[in-house]
């Protein structure tokens, strides 16, 4: 099993359509604060067990990094661990500060 690319186009779509999924975000807990998209949640070592718990295989997920790179690796283990439609977003959240500033939550 492995994940696939996302846009930025897709993911606002996505959100704005209210589609169920999970926004995972792997920056460090200080990016994260200064600014994520909302609905995101902040994901690490520490809490990847609980998320993997609670999150239904069939859930879509999509993870966010600083600019696309480590959240492929972060993916490919999701989707190694049952995850059934894990996401990379490509551009990651520096991208999607850039294109939509207005849907930056702090």
């Amino acid at each position: 099993m492995n994940f696939q690319h996302l846009d930025i186009a897709t993911l606002a779509a996505w959100l704005e359509a209210g589609e169920e999924l999970a926004l995972v975000d792997i920056r460090d807990p200080l990016s994260f604060a200064q600014g994520h998209i909302p609905a995101s949640r902040r994901l690490d070592n520490d809490s990847v067990s609980g998320f993997l718990d609670e999150t239904p295989a069939k859930r879509p997920v999509v993870v966010v990094c600083y600019h696309g790179h480590s959240s492929q690796q972060a993916a490919a283990w999701l989707a190694g661990q049952g995850l059934e439609a894990v996401y990379s977003l490509d551009g990651g959240f520096t991208e999607w500060q850039l294109r939509h500033p207005d849907r930056v939550e702090a």
